[in-house]
C-alpha cells in the first residue's frame, strides 16, 4: 500500500483559462509542478520569476514545499495562476502578511479572458473588408 503525503493546506489560483491547485507542506523550499521541477517545467526565467514573486516578497523561500497541479491555458497564464495560488496559500499560513501581498497585487485575480468569436465576423471584433464595388 502506498502512503499518501499529507499537506498542510490547499488553495486554487486561476488566470485566463489556467487553473492551478496548490498543495503546501512544511519543507525545504521545493516546488513541483505536474510532477516536474519548477526549472524543468518553466524553462524561461520570466515565468519562474512570476512563480517565486510571493515567496521572495515574504522571504519564505526555504520554509515550505509546494506540490502544484496546473492545467489549461498557456505558459504565462499558468505562471500567473500558480502565483495567485501560492499567494493565497501564504495568506492562509500567515494572515498578517495580507497588506504586503495586497499592495504587490498578488491577491488579485486577473479577470481578462479571450473574447469569443461572434457570427458574421472573422474573429471576436475584426470585420470582413467592405467592398463598395
Amino acid at each position: 500500500m502506498s502512503k499518501a503525503k499529507t499537506y498542510d493546506l490547499h488553495t486554487i489560483g486561476r488566470r485566463k483559462s489556467a487553473v492551478a491547485r496548490v498543495y503546501v507542506s512544511r519543507g525545504s523550499g521545493k516546488i513541483t509542478i505536474n510532477a516536474r521541477d519548477v526549472g524543468n517545467y518553466f524553462p524561461k526565467a520570466t515565468s519562474r520569476y512570476i512563480v517565486f514573486q510571493p515567496l521572495n516578497l515574504l522571504k519564505v523561500n526555504e520554509n515550505y514545499d509546494f506540490n502544484i497541479n496546473v492545467k489549461g491555458g498557456g505558459v504565462t497564464g499558468q505562471a500567473g495562476a500558480i502565483r495567485l495560488g501560492i499567494a493565497r496559500a501564504l495568506l492562509k499560513l500567515a494572515p498578517n502578511s495580507r497588506p504586503e501581498l495586497k499592495v504587490a497585487g498578488f491577491l488579485t485575480r486577473d479577470p481578462r479572458k479571450v473574447e469569443r468569436k461572434k457570427y458574421g465576423r472573422s474573429g471576436a471584433r475584426k470585420r470582413y473588408q467592405y467592398s463598395k464595388r
